[in-house]
């Protein structure tokens, strides 16, 4: 496949964790893909290869999700670099953890400024730079069902990032791009595990019906249906990938 007919996927997020796994199981199925990241440029590089030993290209592109004018030069990029963009897969966030009453309202602020502003940003971009036929597909949580404690400003986040993915999925119908989500249960990422203690985690997987943890690779095999020809009648939909987790 030459640059000008590969299919190009930004994936926000990509250089740990899930938008990780995703960038390197988009590679296999042949995807070219900008690896947008936000400060650690050693892990963003560590994705490029691990995408090239996948068999495909990458280039990382440092960006703020929030800032507009920033995550115009990762769209740039990938149009310049590759010729156009066909699918975003958005998996940038910030999950920090405490209760209602003592969360600090900066920390507030700064997390619905990454997952709400954010997300707002980047599909806004996607919606006007996608060719027809693309796909979006941003990251919830399944913490905006199970309501766990500590969750609140997270969840609160992710709750109005299906709210969007909604709405947008319907505004983009005409330009025949589809918008889904994808809400993941407890994951073993770095972002998931800090912090935790193995007895929390020992809770955490007792309230799972598959009995585990779920593996950032099963989450990315979700996301490279939904933005491959097979997904696509798939749309406006919030797919709830947790092993079972009410």
């Amino acid at each position: 496949m030459t640059t000008s007919d590969a299919r190009v996927c930004i994936v926000t997020g990509g250089s740990r964790g899930i938008g990780r796994a995703c960038a390197t199981r988009l590679a296999r199925e042949s995807w070219t893909v900008v690896i947008n990241f936000a400060s650690n440029t050693e892990a963003a590089e560590t994705a490029v290869g691990e995408v090239a030993q996948a068999g495909s290209q990458a280039v990382a592109v440092r960006a703020d999700v929030a800032d507009e004018r920033a995550m115009v030069s990762v769209f740039d990029a990938a149009e310049d670099r590759f010729g156009g963009v066909d699918a975003v897969v958005h998996a940038a966030g910030r999950m920090p953890l405490a209760p209602v009453l003592h969360l600090d309202l900066d920390e507030l602020d700064s997390v619905h400024r990454t997952n709400i502003r954010g997300t707002f940003v980047v599909d806004q971009l996607a919606a006007r730079r996608l060719r027809r036929g693309g796909a979006i597909v941003n990251f919830s949580s399944s913490v905006v069902g199970t309501a766990f404690p500590t969750y609140g400003a997270y969840a609160a986040s992710k709750g109005a990032v299906e709210v969007l993915t909604r709405v947008l999925a319907r505004e983009l119908g005409e330009k025949d791009i589809s918008v889904n989500a994808v809400a993941p249960g407890p994951t073993a990422t770095e972002l998931f595990l800090d912090g935790k203690s193995d007895a929390q985690i020992e809770s955490i997987v007792h309230g799972i019906p598959l009995g585990r943890l779920g593996a950032p690779e099963e989450i990315a095999d979700l996301v490279a249906f939904l933005v491959s020809p097979s997904g696509h009648w798939v749309n406006g939909q919030v797919i709830r990938a947790n092993g079972g987790m009410v």
